[in-house]
């Protein structure tokens, strides 16, 4: 069974993480947010399984041949916009409070990697990013759908819908991994010449990875990602699965050319809804979470403020 207690563990990669929030040029903000999840439930259990399950990875990192964790200093925030203790919340005040608490930890010069609970919280992270910084970035989104309805299920605020209030920031994204869009967000994206690259050009493009780079005009980006970009086979514990998505490799090798060619600012990783009879989705996205820090500290990142 899934242990959900927030005191265990308090820390990404456990006894590894020995920095102190001053220390740290990483911190880890646990979300654990669901409200408008529509399929499988439970991804508000995501961030606690995801922290849980990083005491078991190796601190050697074979690609970047170091002990990242020795190398950067991580820290893990306290959990905020918790729905199993306060499930009255509503988005909207999940919206303030997300946006609040990332802009201090961007005031305070930190790399945040916010950890889901459903993908509508992006919304709040990526909003304390447009409301620090004097100039545009990109939002590269890594996702099996579209999330650009206007509304879903009656809310704006709906999982659904975050892409489309990222837009409505006038912020440029790009979609990576999708296969799965009703006719309102095909016809936005026809419309507003929306840059995707479809999972199915993913398999047929061996140059996927520069074409997806070419499209980024901006120095500066925010990673996003919907867990269920990957590929359930790899990745099952999602509230909404679709089969084609990306594989571990392949997903890596684009997160790298992002971090090498452009500054990334922040990142979110959403949607994990663990199993109770296994472990293999929490350990794969805790490896991703791992990754992401590591990328971090190559070459566009600055300890300097942003703002």
């Amino acid at each position: 069974m899934l242990r959900t207690n927030c005191m265990i563990p308090k820390q990404f990669i456990g006894s590894e993480a020995q920095a102190t929030y001053e220390q740290a040029k990483v911190v880890i903000l646990p979300i654990p947010y669901e409200k408008t999840t529509t399929y499988r439930k439970g991804c508000q259990h995501g961030s606690t399984a995801i922290i849980l399950a990083s005491d078991q990875l190796e601190a050697y990192d074979i690609e970047l041949e170091q002990e990242i964790c020795q190398e950067t200093a991580i820290f893990t925030v306290e959990a905020i916009a918790d729905t199993r203790t306060n499930p009255a919340l509503t988005p909207e005040a999940m919206l303030e409070i997300t946006t609040s608490r990332v802009s201090k930890l961007i005031a305070d010069g930190k790399f945040v990697i916010a950890l889901g609970g459903e993908h509508s919280i992006t919304a709040g992270v990526v909003r304390a990013y447009q409301q620090a910084l004097n100039q545009p970035f990109t939002v590269i989104q890594i996702d099996a759908h579209g999330d650009l309805r206007h509304s879903y299920e009656g809310s704006i605020y709906n999982h659904a819908c975050v892409m489309r209030r990222v837009l409505e920031m006038d912020l440029p994204t790009l979609g990576v991994g999708i296969r799965s869009i009703c006719l309102e967000e095909a016809e936005l994206i026809k419309q507003q010449q929306i840059p995707v690259i479809w999972a199915k050009d993913i398999y047929r493009d061996s140059n996927w990875i520069d074409k997806a780079i070419a499209l980024i005009k901006t120095k500066q980006v925010f990673i996003t990602i919907d867990l269920d970009g990957l590929d359930p086979s790899l990745l099952p514990g999602v509230g909404t699965p679709e089969p084609g998505g990306l594989n571990w490799y392949a997903l890596t090798k684009f997160l790298r050319a992002v971090f090498t060619n452009f500054q990334v600012i922040g990142c979110d990783v959403m949607e994990l809804a663990p199993a109770s009879d296994s472990v293999v989705s929490e350990f794969t996205a805790a490896k991703l979470v791992y990754k992401l820090i590591g990328y971090s500290q190559q070459r566009y990142y600055s300890r300097t403020k942003l703002c």
